[in-house]
């Protein structure tokens, strides 16, 4: 089970960042960021009230700040990235981010077996690969440095999911979506800007961040009852989903470096579920 909710929160990801990335080239990348984290705040919120999860004990509230937080920020850069350098060169490179919880679990006391550890090997190999374009093909030097900084801000926040589900994996993401929507209504009052979202786009940062929290949820549940570095590898996988998207919505040509790419991933999922 918690094979299948890591992917699933890799697939998810890796739409909701695809369709994110679109439209930051059609908007500032902060004004998207902080309205799909209000979206998902509303969302989380809600069915945290559905199923009474407002209870216990409150364990993960520093742990949900450092990931909003971080995360937000991560956002930020990821999406200015993807709006000025090529998607899978820029999707692949944050995605090492998942680096800071792999070490972390590995340090807390996870002990993988020998084909999880191939499977894991394969699976951060592949989502390398699945970038194609060399950074000499045409990526800017400012999108890889902004990809770098967002890998290091979805490490941090994967992390603090992780560590936060422990005590309570939904109440994690909600006290993750308020730390991060109020940063950004804080830093909107304090500089009198008023981040505003046009119409027609209404619909789909909303989707960007149901889709985000949704990804955030499965991650955060996976995590209590996988191994974390395992689980984190997995969550990781989403720049082939990224690959894949822009080959059927907008018509990119696969190189041979990013089938290989896919190949690697899918290899390193059997290995980690045979494991």
């Amino acid at each position: 089970m918690a094979v299948l909710l890591a992917l699933l929160s890799s697939v998810v990801w890796g739409g909701a960042d695809f369709t994110g990335g679109l439209v930051s080239r059609r908007m500032p990348a902060i004004a998207v960021v902080a309205w799909s984290q209000t979206a998902g705040l509303v969302t989380i919120a809600a069915v945290a009230i559905a199923t009474d999860s407002y209870s216990g004990p409150v364990g993960w509230l520093g742990w949900s700040v450092l990931a909003g937080l971080s995360g937000g920020l991560g956002l930020i850069c990821f999406y200015t990235a993807l709006s000025i350098g090529t998607m899978g060169v820029v999707s692949p490179i944050a995605a090492l981010g998942a680096v800071v919880p792999v070490v972390a679990g590995l340090l807390g006391g996870d002990r993988p077996s020998r084909l999880q550890w191939a499977g894991m090997l394969l699976g951060l190999l592949g989502a390398v690969a699945a970038s194609g374009p060399e950074l000499t093909g045409g990526a800017r030097l400012r999108s890889v440095w902004l990809a770098t900084l967002a890998g290091l801000g979805f490490g941090v926040a994967l992390y603090g999911i992780q560590r936060g589900a422990r005590d309570n994996p939904m109440m994690t993401l909600v006290g993750m979506r308020a730390a991060s929507v109020g940063s950004f209504a804080l830093a909107a009052a304090l500089s009198r800007t008023l981040i505003r979202v046009p119409a027609r786009y209404v619909r789909v940062v909303a989707a960007v961040g149901v889709g985000d929290v949704t990804a955030n949820l499965a991650f955060g549940v996976a995590s209590t009852i996988g191994m974390a570095s395992i689980v984190a590898v997995l969550g990781s996988l989403y720049p082939v989903v990224t690959v894949v998207l822009g080959r059927l919505v907008l018509d990119e040509r696969l190189a041979v470096i990013q089938l290989l790419g896919v190949g690697l991933a899918m290899g390193g999922i059997i290995l980690l579920a045979l494991g």
